[in-house]
């Protein structure tokens, strides 16, 4: 019995050989990152230091998540970290982004508005302003073109018709969708989203390229306004 309490107490100590005997999947999201910041301090080993890591967190997200939010001078702030291990801390969330793009890819379908929100999802999700994407399409709605048409306040973006439609022209685009995040984390749309994507699409019949949806990305949740019979 004390050596399997001595196992166990090593495991927990020491994550690295922890890994090494039973795989990444027995390990706490705080021995991952140990095993990444390798070293801690004299005072405040590494399992210790992932620990304060994975307790910053901010208004909209915590935990894992919240180092999308959180800056190399927030992260700098916890006494053990410094440049190097801020860095990679912030490259940690920047992977976990793109696998999560890459594997909502090999799903994705353009006239499936589910998987499009899950391959834009970790793009979007972690902006702290609004953001608009147009997303230009040929007649059988395959990407041509992702353009950013808008960057606004946390509150509001500003969209020209105009300024979608020359876009389009200029790509030769059939069809056109068009994506926009809330940084509330709620994807319900507003009334003036509902106004805009309303002009755009008269605008779209008139110059016969159709809007074929306008999706709102949430924290994890999204609405299409096609879904919903807004469009």
């Amino acid at each position: 019995m004390k050596q399997n309490l001595s196992t166990i107490t090593r495991d927990e100590d020491q994550p690295y050989e922890k890994f090494l005997r039973l795989g990444p999947e027995s390990l706490s999201e705080t021995e991952l990152l140990a095993i990444i910041l390798r070293t801690g301090t004299r005072n405040c080993p590494a399992l210790q230091l992932a620990g304060k890591v994975l307790s910053l967190s901010n208004s909209r997200e915590k935990g894992l998540n919240a180092l999308h939010h959180i800056s190399l001078p927030e992260l700098m702030e916890i006494p053990g970290i410094g440049e190097v291990k801020a860095v990679k801390i912030k490259c940690i969330a920047e992977l976990s982004k793109r696998m999560a793009k890459e594997r909502a890819e090999n799903a994705l379908k353009f006239d499936t508005p589910e998987t499009v929100a899950d391959y834009f999802m970790e793009e979007l999700r972690h902006e702290e302003k609004e953001k608009i994407l147009l997303l230009s399409l040929d007649n059988k709605l395959h990407l041509i073109e992702k353009y950013v048409l808008s960057i606004g306040t946390v509150n509001a973006s500003l969209l020209s018709p105009r300024e979608v439609f020359v876009r389009a022209f200029k790509c030769q685009a059939s069809n056109v969708m068009l994506l926009h995040n809330h940084p509330s984390g709620d994807a319900m749309p507003s009334r003036q989203d509902i106004l805009i994507t309303s002009k755009i699409k008269e605008a779209g019949e008139l110059v016969e390229i159709p809007v074929i949806d306008h999706i709102i990305i949430g924290n994890g949740c999204y609405t299409s306004l096609s879904e919903k019979g807004l469009l």
